[in-house]
């Protein structure tokens, strides 16, 4: 798994890469603490190089949507691909998240 961040004034956008499985969380936890620090502005989570999620990659999705919505941020997860968005609908995860493919 591979996280880049890229900050601007009013957006940070996390790019996934690879799979977010168990064991790749522990280190997804750590690289996201400067998203959490700025969850007041747009935050992007670009999926579109994400070929899989387990339970604990949605945490880490969750944690992101709890620190914007405690700071008056706003989530968008772009370009899941058809596995990921099962998964998404199957957890409620769909409505949960702003969803933009595109």
């Amino acid at each position: 798994m591979e996280i880049n961040i890229n900050k601007t004034d009013s957006t940070v956008t996390v790019e996934f890469i690879g799979r977010l499985d168990t064991p790749s969380s522990l280190e997804a936890s750590k690289a996201i603490e400067p998203v959490l620090e700025d969850a007041g502005k747009t935050i992007i989570l670009e999926c579109k190089d994400m070929s899989y999620i387990s339970s604990s990659g949605l945490r880490i999705f969750l944690t992101i949507r709890k620190a914007a919505a405690a700071k008056g941020g706003k989530v968008i997860v772009k370009n899941i691909g058809d596995d990921i968005r099962n998964v998404f609908m199957m957890t409620g995860f769909l409505n949960l998240f702003e969803i933009q493919n595109g």
